[in-house]
């Protein structure tokens, strides 16, 4: 035979996109269209409604940046419609070639009620099946033009990103919108020719499967009739069925085909627009769930629930029906997808706290998996806190875009650093905006690691970021591929059954240990670093606030504990960790709002707190301590005077004068006091730290080193930074000023003052202080660089084979070398409040109070000694897609700890991030829990969310090791309970003389519910 595959191929091509696509609608009518531009920020239906509307040609520019233009269609259904399908059909003008972020509308019916969504790959609205002739429709659509900045592929900068910015040139020319009969005949033919003629270009030139196809397309298309598609089109597809209805081979892998609609609760749009695009896409979602009873819908973000269920009720309406049906599935159990690096480990915790009571309250329903297909790699404390939140399965898609290389599983038991193991999985398809391509279902196959073990992936199917979600030409096509010879056969079903049935299939998978680290979006770790901040302060303060309204709510008679507050103040914290909020990978409207929270959130939470301190009495000045570490520190009075004072953790102390153990000396630019010596270089660095304690000098090289680096990368610049940053920088050396700024027998400190690049100026406070070995580094920085990263390094004279870096209720050790690919990938690593270096015998911290990205290395000296540096990234200037990005003021601290052990990195972390507050006029209370054993760290002290006035204690093993020892608390014990993360009882706890025993694994999470007793004498 004559090989005609070009030939056929072509021919297939041709006639599918010419006639048989442009035959789907047969009839079309135009709507009469008026329009009424809304002022400023989107307006109530009902403004909208009553507004004076202008008539509106098609071909008219329309829609001004982040505007809203209100659209009225009206028009009548021709007699000669009556009994066929009958749809709205509009296009506002949609551009490029990704079906979110740009123009999108939401139809209402005159009475309000929401329809369906307008979207590039989603026009339609169903009028009538079948059409009365004579029947009126009558429309009104709020369109938002959304400014696409995506164009150029983030290759260019935009002034698009914020509305201050924008302009107000129109960004969209309006196409059309009519009425149109949907030839349903010639639709489903379409679908036959795509899903076939792509299945064929992905069969091997040598696979008889594919030329079968190809020779049935080629004699079906002999009778399509050119001048009559529609009429031609059952024999055309009648002709098509017997290579349709092929079945698969027994052994064909199989898709679990899941709807999906991801969208970014912000990231190119501000969190305003979030709130319309999920009613758009939850509406299109229940529409079609009306239309396929086969659909199973998968949603996860609490947060965007909420927010259809508060600003679109009949929505909401539709969403709980679909759930009760069964065609709505809600999945993941957070708040929001959030980061997956950066939220500390209690945040993480709450995520999932207030994410999964949502959904129980609302629905009925207990998620029972973590659903992250976007986050930017994921800390390895997750597999336990999932766990104990109640998951049996996680998800994610991102590791897929690994730089250098290839991750070795889809399916498997991912073991965190507590040894907790969670089933995990990552659909091969490489998306979560599956629409079962051909391209796509090969791609599944071709990338499935797990072949000769299990034979089942997952993929997430739909449009997402206001693209409207899952389509019925998808749901067409998963049909048709349900069991197709030459191609995966595709499942539609909730991703628990997929989950049950690939673990059943698959118990003994492979076991991965530690963080899922992700070979891209490093840079996620400091971009936005005012975003990044705000969060830390946040979490840190919810915990300051709990601690000491849950003392008032315990000791002040008459305080009632804000459990009101304190929820809504930590959603709107939770919100912002968002996995393209607090990495910093949002446009500037979003970070310019962050901000604007998170200085809100402070001044609450600082209100809170001083109102429960105040609450506690009327007494002598004092100090608090909301660390889990007793401290013994110099703090400042009212009028500035420093005073050393020791404080117990969890609790308060007289603010007396306490002897330090050794003074404070200055000489000249020499800092002593009695445990470290530090010396400061006429250039500003740090030219020797001598811990007078070991008698041994920390520093290899200058420390403290500021260096300033060319940071351009390959593409996604807010997300990225690509190794070649290290070759090119400069070393900030010319210090305009370094002068002694204070001398006092408690605190002595040196200023150094630097300019550089284009007109950025580095304000450094080198400050020791009575009784700590600490050193602390206060940074101000007026910021105006462009595409470049600020580090600060610290060259200590340590041989460690391992960095170890906090992350959530623990810490991650990273080998220093880079024997191999994936070491030297991990050349830019995420940590919390500290780093620690160490040798057998000596160890050193590295500290700070917003910053998370960070690198370490190590070479040899001459000498044979081995330096291993600590840089901090202190600060970027990306400028896509916000080009001003962390443009201004930064102001936060970070700190050397000589002879630290992890114990002391784990305290100095608390003790810089939870700085002592001093109260003028307060009470003398006990603290509420008191710990003993070393390793037994207090993270959370609580009401319980039930308002039961059950104290609720979170506890963590902070050194990796095995912890024995006692909690003790400060009011009457009645009983206590250890719990999950939603408080709900797993075990009793002993209780031996009133204290509560504690047996901890390595960093294993303990949560305590703790029932309160009668006070004596009451």
């Amino acid at each position: 035979m004559h090989d005609e595959s070009r030939r056929i191929e072509e021919r297939v091509q041709r006639l599918h996109d010419q006639r048989i696509k442009t035959a789907v609608y047969a009839a079309t009518v135009p709507f009469e269209v008026e329009a009424w531009q809304a002022p400023g920020e989107p307006v109530p239906f009902e403004e909208a409604a009553a507004a004076s509307y202008e008539p509106f040609a098609m071909g008219t520019p329309w829609g001004p940046p982040w505007g809203t233009t209100w659209f009225r269609v009206r028009g009548q259904v021709p007699g000669e419609w009556a009994g066929r399908r009958v749809e709205a059909v509009i296009d506002l003008g949609f551009v490029g070639d990704w079906p979110g972020n740009q123009a999108e509308a939401l139809v209402h019916l005159t009475d309000g009620t929401p329809l369906k969504a307008v979207n590039p790959l989603n026009q339609y609205v169903a009028i009538a099946n079948p059409a009365r002739g004579g029947e009126t429709v009558d429309y009104l659509v709020e369109a938002a033009s959304n400014p696409d900045i995506l164009a150029d592929n983030f290759s260019k900068t935009t002034p698009l990103g914020d509305r201050l910015t924008a302009g107000d040139k129109p960004l969209y020319t309006f196409r059309s919108a009519d009425l149109a009969i949907l030839d349903e005949e010639v639709w489903h033919l379409d679908l036959d020719v795509q899903v076939l003629r792509e299945l064929m270009l992905e069969l091997g030139e040598h696979d008889p499967r594919r030329h079968e196809i190809a020779h049935a397309l080629d004699r079906a298309m002999d009778l399509l009739d050119l001048d009559d598609v529609s009429g031609s089109a059952a024999a055309v597809r009648e002709a098509l069925k017997p290579v349709l209805s092929k079945p698969a081979h027994a052994s064909a892998h199989t898709i679990s085909g899941v709807g999906h609609a991801h969208i970014d609760s912000a990231w190119l749009w501000p969190i305003r627009e979030t709130k319309r695009k999920t009613s758009r896409t939850f509406s299109n979602v229940t529409s079609l769930a009306d239309e396929y009873d086969d659909f199973i819908f998968a949603c996860s973000q609490a947060q965007q629930y909420e927010w259809v269920r508060d600003n679109y009720p009949k929505v909401w309406a539709r969403i709980q029906e679909s759930v009760k049906n069964g065609q709505w599935a809600p999945v993941g159990g957070m708040w929001v997808e959030s980061d997956g690096n950066l939220p500390g480990g209690e945040a993480v915790a709450r995520q999932f706290i207030h994410g999964k009571r949502f959904f129980i309250e609302h629905f009925g329903i207990e998620t029972k998996g973590v659903w992250l297909p976007d986050s930017f790699g994921y800390n390895a404390a997750y597999p336990q806190i999932a766990k104990l939140a109640g998951n049996d399965w996680f998800l994610t898609q991102k590791i897929s875009w690994n730089q250098t290389n290839r991750f070795p599983h889809h399916t498997f038991w991912w073991e965190g650093i507590d040894g907790t193991r969670i089933f995990t999985h990552f659909p091969p398809v490489d998306t979560y905006n599956a629409r079962f391509s051909g391209e796509e279902m090969s791609r599944a196959v071709r990338n499935y690691r797990e072949k000769g073990g299990a034979s089942r992936s997952l993929a997430p199917f739909g449009w997402g970021d206001g693209g409207g979600g899952p389509t019925r030409e998808i749901m067409e096509r998963a049909r048709r591929l349900a069991d197709l010879e030459g191609s995966a056969k595709v499942v539609v079903e909730h991703p628990d059954e997929f989950f049950a049935k690939a673990r059943e299939e698959y118990p003994d998978a492979p076991v991965w240990v530690g963080e899922l680290y992700l070979e891209l979006h490093r840079a996620t770790y400091t971009s936005q670093a005012r975003t990044k901040q705000g969060n830390r302060r946040s979490e840190h303060l919810l915990r300051e606030a709990e601690l000491w309204a849950t003392t008032a709510a315990l000791h002040a008679p008459g305080y009632s504990y804000p459990h009101e507050k304190l929820d809504r103040l930590w959603k709107t914290v939770l919100l912002h960790q968002f996995h393209d909020i607090l990495p910093g990978s949002s446009i500037a409207w979003v970070h310019r709002e962050a901000e604007a929270e998170y200085a809100r959130v402070a001044r609450e939470l600082h209100a809170l707190t001083a109102e429960a301190v105040a609450a506690l009495g009327t007494g002598e000045p004092r100090v608090f301590n909301t660390s889990p570490y007793d401290r013994a520190e110099v703090v400042r009075t009212a009028d500035g005077a420093p005073v050393f004072v020791e404080v117990p953790a969890n609790g308060s102390a007289p603010l007396a004068d306490t002897a330090p153990p050794h003074a404070v000396t200055v000489d000249g630019l020499v800092l002593d006091n009695g445990l470290v010596r530090v010396e400061v270089a006429e250039d500003g660095t740090l030219s020797s730290v001598h811990d007078l304690r070991a008698g041994r000098e920390v520093l290899a090289e200058p420390g403290n080193l500021l260096r300033l680096h060319t940071d351009l990368p390959n593409y996604w610049d807010a997300w990225d930074i690509d190794k070649h940053y290290k070759n090119r920088y400069t070393d900030l050396l010319d210090a305009s000023s370094v002068t002694v700024t204070e001398q006092d027998p408690l605190i002595g400190a040196i200023r150094v003052e630097r300019a550089f690049g284009k007109g950025s100026t580095i304000t450094q406070t080198i400050t020791v202080r009575a009784g700590s070995p600490r050193i602390d580094i206060e940074t101000d920085i007026d910021w105006h660089e462009s595409e470049k990263i600020l580090k600060a390094a610290f060259p200590v004279d340590i041989r460690a084979p391992h960095s170890s870096a906090e992350i959530q209720f623990g810490h991650i050790q990273r080998p220093t070398h880079t024997n191999t690919s994936w070491e030297a990938a991990r050349f830019e690593v995420s940590g919390h409040r500290w780093v620690h270096l160490g040798e057998p015998g000596y160890g050193v911290a590295v500290i700070n109070d917003s910053t998370y990205g960070h690198d370490v290395s190590r070479t040899v000296r001459e000498d044979g000694g081995t330096t291993t540096t600590v840089r901090l990234s202190l600060v970027r200037a990306p400028r896509i897609p916000d080009p001003e990005a962390d443009q201004g003021r930064h102001r936060f601290t970070y700190a050397l700890l000589p002879g630290a052990t992890i114990e002391d990195a784990v305290a100095g972390g608390y003790a810089l991030n939870l700085p002592l507050r001093v109260a003028e006029a307060a009470g003398a209370p006990e603290p509420v829990v008191s710990t003993e054993g070393e390793g037994v760290t207090v993270e959370a002290v609580k009401l319980a969310d039930d308002a039961s006035g059950d104290v609720v204690v979170r506890l963590y093993e902070s050194r990796g090791g095995r912890a024995t020892g006692t909690l003790r608390t400060g009011f009457p014990l009645a009983g206590a309970q250890v719990t999950d993360l939603l408080e709900r009882p797993l075990e009793e706890a002993e209780i031996t003389d009133g204290t509560v025993a504690v047996t901890l694994r390595p960093f294993q999470i303990l949560t305590l519910r703790l029932r309160r007793g009668q006070e004596a004498g009451a």
